[in-house]
C-alpha cells in the first residue's frame, strides 16, 4: 500500500465508520491474566514496573541510546529515565526541567528533546549527553494561546519531520472559529517553529496522535465535551484523510449528538464534517495512543490500534481507567473493540491509577504511563 503525504491523506480506512452506540462499552474479554496485584491483561501477557518514581508521568518520547523522556502536567517538570543495563528497569530518574507550565509534551528528534508548554515550545540540545547538567534551551516558539483550558499539548514529529501541536477549547464548550480559529485545532510547524499550518478544525481537546503505519494517515483522540449526562457524548477516535477536514466541535459531538447551544449553527454543514472512526464511550478521556508494529505480541495485535482511556472525572459511576484495543479487518473496516489493560478501576470505585500514554520499544514490549500512581508499566508477552 503506497504511503500518501500527510496533509494530502488519500486512502481512508474510516470510510467504514463504526459506531458503538450512545452507551458504548467494549466487549468483554473473558481470558485474564493478573500482574501486580490489580492489574488484568489477556492470558499470555504480563505487566511489570519499568519506573515507580515518575511523579504525574504523561508523554514519553525515546532516543535512540534508549533514554526515555517524560513530561507532567501539574508537576511542571520533564524527566528523563535512564537504564542503564538494558535490563528494561529504570536506574535512574533525573530531572531536566522544573517550573514549566503544563509540560506534558515531549518529542525527540535528532539529539534534541521538544518539550511544549502551553504557549511554548522549547528545544534541549545534545540532551542525552546532558542529563545531570542540563542545557540552556532554544525557544522555538511562544506564539500559541496562553489559556490553560485544554492548554497542555501532545507533540509529535510527523513522517513529514514536521512537529505536530494541537491547540484544545479553551472551555468545556465554545465557539471561536470566527475570533480566533487557532482554537480547536491540529496544527503543524517546521522543527525551527515557523510556517504554522492548521491540519484539522473541530478538534475539542486532543492528547493523543500518531500514524498509520501503512497509510501515514495521522489518526487522534478527542475527549468528549461534559455536562450533557452519564452517556453522552461519545469520546472518539478519528482519523484525517484529506486537508481541511471538520471533526465537529463545538456543533456536533461523537455520530449524531448536536450541541444544545451550539448544534443549530452548525447543521447546515452537516455533511462537512467528519464522523469518528469509533465512539470510545461517554467521558473515558481517552489520551495516547499508538499502532502495534512489534513482533512481541500475537498476530491479532499487529496494526491495531491501543488506547489509554485515562478515566471519567463527572459521572456517576467511573468507566475508563484501562487500554483497549481496535482492531481493523483487512478492508480497513473496525472489527472489534476491547479492553487489553485493564485493574486501575477497582470495585468500590477505588482508582489505583490512571493510564495516559503509551510507547512501544524495541523489542516490541510497550511502556504505559500513570499519572495517578507516578509509575511507568511494561507490557509483555510470553507465548502460554
Amino acid at each position: 500500500m503506497k504511503p500518501v503525504k500527510p496533509i494530502l491523506f488519500l486512502l481512508s480506512l474510516s470510510t467504514f465508520i463504526f459506531s458503538c452506540g450512545n452507551n458504548s462499552e467494549p466487549e468483554a474479554d473473558k481470558s485474564k491474566s493478573k500482574s501486580l496485584g490489580f492489574i488484568e491483561s489477556p492470558k499470555g501477557f504480563e505487566v511489570s514496573i519499568f519506573a515507580d518514581n515518575v511523579p504525574n508521568a504523561r508523554q514519553m518520547a525515546i532516543s535512540p541510546s534508549g533514554t526515555i523522556y517524560v513530561g507532567t502536567r501539574r508537576e511542571g517538570k520533564v524527566y528523563a529515565i535512564v537504564d542503564y543495563d538494558k535490563d528494561f528497569k529504570a536506574d535512574t530518574v533525573f530531572t531536566i526541567a522544573s517550573d514549566l507550565r503544563l509540560p506534558i509534551g515531549v518529542a525527540y528528534r535528532n539529539g534534541s528533546l521538544y518539550v511544549a508548554e502551553v504557549s511554548k515550545i522549547w528545544r534541549y540540545d545534545d540532551i542525552d549527553n546532558n542529563f545531570e547538567n542540563p542545557p540552556q534551551p532554544t525557544l522555538i516558539t511562544d506564539d500559541y494561546p496562553t489559556e490553560g483550558h485544554h492548554g497542555w499539548k501532545y507533540i509529535a514529529f510527523g513522517p513529514d519531520d514536521k512537529l505536530y501541536v494541537p491547540v484544545g477549547a479553551p472551555c468545556n464548550v465554545c465557539n471561536h472559529e470566527e475570533d480566533n480559529p487557532i482554537f480547536s485545532t491540529i496544527t503543524r510547524i517546521n522543527p525551527d517553529g515557523t510556517n504554522r499550518e492548521i491540519v484539522a478544525r473541530g478538534v475539542r481537546n486532543t492528547v493523543g496522535f500518531t500514524w498509520h503505519p501503512e497509510t501515514q494517515n495521522l489518526w487522534f483522540t478527542d475527549n468528549g465535551r461534559d455536562w450533557l449526562g452519564d452517556d453522552t457524548p461519545q469520546c472518539e477516535l478519528n482519523e484525517i484523510t484529506s486537508s481541511n477536514q471538520h471533526f465537529g466541535f463545538p456543533f456536533l459531538h461523537g455520530n449524531d449528538v448536536w450541541d444544545p447551544e451550539f448544534g443549530d449553527m452548525g447543521k447546515s454543514r452537516a455533511d462537512d464534517f467528519t464522523k469518528p472512526v469509533v465512539e470510545l464511550g461517554p467521558h473515558v478521556a481517552p489520551l495516547g495512543m499508538l499502532f502495534y508494529t512489534g513482533q512481541m505480541f500475537p498476530d491479532s495485535y499487529t496494526k491495531s490500534a491501543l488506547i489509554a482511556l485515562h478515566g471519567s472525572w463527572n459521572r456517576s459511576e467511573k468507566i475508563g481507567y484501562e487500554v483497549v484495543q481496535v482492531s481493523f479487518n483487512a478492508d480497513g473496516s473496525v472489527k472489534k473493540y476491547s479492553p487489553f489493560i485493564t485493574g486501575w478501576l477497582q470495585p468500590g470505585e477505588e482508582v489505583k491509577g490512571r493510564p495516559v500514554a503509551l510507547l512501544q520499544l524495541n523489542d516490541g514490549s510497550v511502556l504505559i504511563s500513570d499519572d495517578g500512581a507516578g509509575k511507568i508499566y511494561r507490557v509483555t508477552y510470553t507465548k502460554s
